[in-house]
């Protein structure tokens, strides 16, 4: 079982930039590919990004590419997700996932386990 709980939400401006940190535990952190997913307010779950397990690849959906970096760091066992310039539409709840699967892969049923979430709100 790995235990995941994000950290670094709120209520920020437009335009502000913002960093999120997600923290597995009860398993080998760097044997997990780790995404974050984010569903805003009545929408669906949806990809943001992935990184492989030693970091060395990213992956992003096409409208994140630009002002979103996500990044790991396996010694500390914690995955980030930085959000540049944000925007009222970023907001949704920023969940964080650990996947088995070497390959990338932005569908929610290949994700193992999940944190609960981590709100973010933009103000105009």
């Amino acid at each position: 079982q790995v235990e995941v709980v994000e950290s670094g939400g709120g209520l920020v401006q437009a335009g502000d930039s913002l960093t999120l940190s997600c923290a597995p535990s009860g398993r080998t952190f760097n044997n997990y590919r780790m995404a974050w997913f984010r569903q805003p307010p009545g929408k669906a779950r949806e990809f943001v990004a992935s990184i492989s397990r030693n970091g060395g690849s990213t992956y992003y959906a096409d409208p994140m590419k630009g002002r979103f970096t996500i990044s790991r760091d396996n010694a500390k066992d914690t995955v980030y997700l930085q959000i540049e310039s944000l925007q009222p539409e970023d907001t949704a709840v920023y969940s964080c996932a650990a996947s088995s699967r070497v390959v990338p892969t932005t569908s929610l049923g290949t994700y193992d386990f999940w944190g609960q979430g981590t709100q973010v709100t933009v103000s105009s």
